[in-house]
């Protein structure tokens, strides 16, 4: 069987930047009307969102609560909430539009392939999201709440606070597409499934080293983080076995290709005439040469000269 090839008349490189501006103006026009939607509730999405932290203040300071350093902190910590929130709201159309851009230079099989691939995408990256807010936020603002020094206010700013939330956020999301990464590395071609199987342990001291890196130095926060992103990785080797490597696939297409080509070229190519039978030559005398076949000998030879 034979794989679909991509659109064999390709477009202009004009026309492609032309549909290439059309599908970014459509994703930032989405992502201004979301962040026009809810510009209205910033200082209640920041308040939503520094919660696990307030609830985990002192007493002395909950009422207080947290406090701006900045002249300009009161409007751009919100502001730059609400438009983050947007842009991560916006991610399926987004991706939708890249997804529309390169489909046509897609083969059948790699286009089955890509929209499961986008939309687990999506869903792992909110589930990573949901993880670190609901559990890893409570677990690092009572870490950092318990070990302020006596006789030093624990006091902090709204913009620390949104920048550390953000990279939370962000490390989690991706460290939750770890199944997709592994997939496709092994769909590529550019490892293999035996080759990840051995090197398991280095992948799973590497998953604590990272969790060191982007979680509070201590080892209940780390393990929170690296041993999620275990997980996803041995997921990702199970979803990988459906995997075809790329390799195998373009000999089998190959194989497929010079196939239906040879059937084609024999299809095409007209069949041999028929060869007449040949006459052979009596010559009547080993040594006559010029004697022609099946002279008849009651006929006299025409006299010469």
């Amino acid at each position: 069987m034979t794989t679909q090839k991509p659109n064999d008349n390709p477009l202009p490189l004009v026309a492609h930047l032309k549909e290439l501006r059309d599908r970014l103006l459509r994703s930032v026009l989405v992502v201004v009307v979301l962040f026009a939607g809810l510009y209205a509730f910033a200082n209640d999405i920041y308040l939503a969102m520094a919660r696990p932290l307030e609830q985990l203040l002192p007493d002395n300071l909950a009422e207080m609560g947290l406090i701006a350093t900045g002249v300009t902190s009161p409007f751009l910590v919100p502001f730059k909430l609400t438009l983050v929130l947007a842009v991560m709201l916006a991610i399926p159309f987004i991706l939708h539009q890249i997804w529309s851009f390169i489909a046509p230079a897609l083969y059948k099989h790699e286009k089955r392939l890509a929209i499961p691939l986008l939309a687990s995408s999506v869903i792992l990256f909110y589930a990573g999201v949901a993880f670190a807010y609901f559990v890893v936020l409570p677990i690092v603002f009572g870490f950092f709440t318990s070990i302020a020094p006596e006789g030093i206010a624990f006091m902090p700013d709204i913009a620390s606070v949104l920048d550390f939330i953000l990279k939370i956020f962000f490390a989690f999301g991706l460290a939750f597409e770890i199944p997709i990464a592994t997939f496709l590395l092994v769909w590529s071609g550019v490892v293999s499934i035996a080759a990840l199987k051995a090197k398991r342990p280095y992948i799973f001291v590497g998953c604590f080293a990272v969790g060191m890196l982007v979680t509070p130095p201590d080892v209940l926060s780390q393990t929170i983080l690296a041993i999620p992103m275990w997980l996803l990785f041995e997921i990702g080797l199970i979803f990988s076995k459906m995997a075809k490597p790329r390799d195998t696939r373009e000999d089998d297409n190959d194989d497929d290709t010079d196939a239906a080509d040879s059937t084609v070229v024999a299809a095409d190519t007209p069949a041999p005439a028929a060869e007449a039978p040949t006459v052979p030559f009596d010559t009547g005398s080993p040594f006559d040469m010029g004697a022609p076949a099946n002279k008849d000998p009651d006929v006299p030879e025409k006299p010469k000269g």
